[in-house]
């Protein structure tokens, strides 16, 4: 395949026949995203925390694709009780997942648990998103060349995850630091789910992104990354471009991880980018993996193929 370097939304192949998964659809990035895939003929799940949001959502891409073929459904990916139900729900009304856009997540807010007990960056950003991968696993690795898209952030690059205090019980809490925590968590998730992929005969990939600077509703808790962001922002619109070519470029392999190829990565074109080298030690990756099987309780089995065992 071609790999095209100033790639844009027109680059999106057509994709009818392919249902896709969008977490956090119905805002910023993830909003933009959902409305590119269902104007190229995607069947797009709005898996979103507030239903009356996601109705909201789908009336305002409707506006602009009056035949886009839209869904909602409920996630809460605090809460993994909900996670299960969102997946449940989905088998119910489905029975492939092309693609799986793990893109919701809360950036920098108060000290806060989720229902388990997690702390809330970690929870929602990797352990929820981990969960709901597990649960869905099966109709991935059914759907030929389905994908998993992890969004990360630039913001990994500090992260340094303390596996022995996770949850900032002990250590004096650090909202960046936790969230650069969490955005670690996303990359090591991905390489290490596409290891074990690889040693499976699946044509089911993982890949990573990251959107650059952007204005966001993420900045939401802090004035402060609100006030920096402003001057190295980029559009939303340039911002949701990673991770749609992460789903849908067919020159993507396993294990990429797309980002702003210009200025630091903090704007331009999708292009492949380098994460940080502890985002692909897989000692680091392994530890993580299972602290998540086991606090998750979701050992990613998938019939005869366990990746537990890989």
């Amino acid at each position: 395949m071609v790999f095209i370097m100033d790639w844009t939304a027109e680059h999106i192949p057509d994709q009818s026949g392919k249902t896709v998964l969008f977490t956090g659809a119905n805002t910023g990035i993830g909003f933009i995203g959902a409305r590119e895939l269902a104007g190229k003929h995607a069947h797009v799940v709005l898996a979103v925390r507030s239903v009356a949001k996601g109705e909201h959502a789908i009336a305002r891409i409707m506006e602009d694709i009056p035949d886009a073929s839209l869904e909602i459904l409920r996630l809460d990916l605090a809460d993994l009780a909900s996670v299960e139900a969102a997946a449940l729900a989905y088998r119910r009304r489905h029975d492939r997942l092309d693609i799986l856009i793990n893109n919701a997540g809360v950036m920098v807010p108060p000290y806060t648990k989720t229902a388990d007990g997690f702390e809330l960056q970690i929870g929602v950003n990797h352990f929820g998103h981990f969960a709901l991968t597990g649960h869905l696993f099966d109709l991935l690795l059914a759907t030929e060349d389905s994908r998993i898209v992890n969004v990360s952030s630039g913001a990994h690059k500090i992260g340094r995850i303390d596996f022995e205090d996770i949850n900032w019980e002990k250590r004096r809490y650090r909202r960046l630091q936790a969230y650069a925590d969490s955005k670690l968590a996303n990359l090591l998730f991905t390489f290490e789910l596409q290891r074990r992929l690889h040693q499976l005969p699946t044509s089911t990939m993982a890949i990573a992104a990251h959107p650059g600077v952007t204005m966001t509703d993420l900045q939401r808790y802090s004035r402060l990354l609100d006030i920096l962001s402003r001057p190295v922002a980029h559009d939303i619109e340039q911002a949701a471009l990673p991770t749609l070519r992460a789903a849908t470029d067919p020159a993507v392999r396993g294990g990429d991880y797309f980002g702003p190829g210009r200025f630091f990565e903090l704007s331009g074109a999708p292009e492949r980018v380098k994460p940080i080298e502890r985002a692909l030690e897989t000692e680091r990756a392994e530890m993580l993996w299972e602290l998540s099987c086991t606090l998750t309780g979701i050992p990613f089995d998938s019939g005869s193929a366990s990746l537990s065992a890989a």
